[in-house]
């Protein structure tokens, strides 16, 4: 079956830098943090006192009160950038196959503070078993997606994607496979994570996995600098509408980007690190060029997983220079996560529309927050430090890596027709 392409004809982001496209990519090559004190819940107590959170959002300036009191604020921010997504894209529903149109969507933990706060209030009222009816729709990580396609009467393909912090760039590698082999003619893509919250923060503290500089919480998200101390928890959401080429074409679409290639592999080292010499990472992207039909110094740019981990960002950059070996220093390299922090399951899917950005516009975002070079990472790698760069981006790579040895990485090309 010969494949078919797939191009990018719709975008919506809600995140810490900016609550639509434009902001979002305004904020990334000004090099914008959005790190700053808790504000939703008290955590003075807590080592970690300050995330990533979306900022002067208002759920019923998109979706009723009656109908938002139903979901999680997982499901709140995917509805919101779907929405955009599907604005932004001129589909029109009427005109649609609906048997042809899917959602795949990603979220790594779901209704997290749902099932906080039903717990809670079960716990404090003197055992009795009274629950929110909407207790188990609002708190499984499928429900975007069905709300998704209720919403648009999409009938075709409609699941959700769980890899950790790959979920959405499964997501979207998914939505362009069905896509690409037939399956469907096109989708909404993404994913979303609210994770903001005592249990959030309170477990991934535990694990020592989150930096602690509540002195400087906009310099906390600092990639491959020496003293990084653990990843800047975020949140948000993020969506693509994902079209087959000729569909686009025949409707006038407007079109962003290309994709043209994907990988999909593990670890299978251990449930948290990554493998020391980013064997996973090194194959996963691997495929995704083998997969796009093109040779590694094809590749101008590399969005990396970047979480601002001790061990992680190493070992990454090591695998980079093992896959690409001398083309490794004429690549751009940067993490956006030095400015959004970890979105978790929704980080693919901001990542990747910063790729799509950057082969649009010609511009690489920077790694914010660097000080102090760290000797086991190599200085003369392009790590796009502290200001955005603009060169020609024909081809950009988005890594995505999560707990349990996922590895996912997705392709995009600048369109051409």
């Amino acid at each position: 079956m010969k494949s078919r392409r797939v191009v990018v004809t719709g975008i919506g982001t809600l995140t810490p830098i900016g609550n639509n496209l434009q902001e979002y990519w305004e904020g990334l090559i000004k090099g914008v943090s959005g790190a700053a004190p808790i504000t939703h819940f008290n955590a003075e107590e807590f080592k970690t006192r300050f995330a990533c959170e979306v900022k002067n959002f208002e759920v019923t300036d998109f979706i009723n009160r009656k109908e938002a009191r139903k979901m999680d604020k997982f499901c709140q921010y995917a509805m919101v950038a779907a929405n955009q997504a599907f604005s932004d894209s001129g589909l029109i529903v009427d005109e649609i196959d609906s048997d042809r149109a899917g959602v795949v969507w990603g979220s790594g933990i779901g209704g997290m503070s749902t099932f906080y706060n039903e717990s809670k209030n079960f716990l404090t009222g003197n055992g009795k078993p009274r629950f929110n009816p909407f207790f188990i729709p609002k708190l499984i990580s499928d429900i975007p997606a069905g709300h998704i396609s209720i919403k648009y009467q999409f009938r075709g393909p409609n699941f959700t994607t769980v890899s950790a912090c790959a979920s959405s760039t499964n997501a979207l590698i998914d939505a362009f496979n069905y896509i690409k082999w037939n399956k469907a003619d096109l989708f909404i893509a993404g994913g979303s994570e609210a994770c903001v919250y005592e249990t959030g923060i309170g477990g991934f503290n535990a694990m020592m996995a989150l930096s602690t500089r509540n002195d400087d919480p906009k310099t906390a998200s600092r990639p491959f600098d020496k003293n990084r101390d653990g990843f800047v928890m975020g949140e948000g959401s993020g969506a693509l509408v994902l079209e087959e080429y000729e569909h686009a074409k025949k409707r006038g679409a407007k079109i962003y980007a290309e994709v043209v290639g994907s990988g999909l592999t593990a670890d299978a080292h251990h449930i948290t690190a990554p493998h020391p010499e980013g064997l996973g990472a090194k194959n996963v992207m691997k495929l995704a060029i083998e997969d796009a039909d093109i040779d590694v110094t094809d590749i101008d740019y590399i969005n990396v997983h970047g979480t601002s981990t001790p061990l992680g960002d190493i070992a990454e950059t090591k695998a980079i220079k093992s896959l690409f070996g001398d083309h490794a220093y004429n690549l751009n390299i940067s993490s956006t996560k030095s400015m959004t922090g970890h979105l978790l399951g929704a980080a693919g899917v901001i990542e990747t529309i910063a790729c799509i950005m950057s082969v649009k516009n010609d511009i690489v975002p920077p790694t914010i927050n660097h000080e102090t070079n760290d000797p086991d990472i190599d200085e003369n790698l392009n790590l796009t430090l502290n200001n955005a760069q603009k060169r020609t981006v024909n081809y950009a790579l988005s890594n995505t890596f999560g707990f349990g040895g996922h590895n996912a990485s997705i392709l995009v090309k600048k369109y051409t027709e």
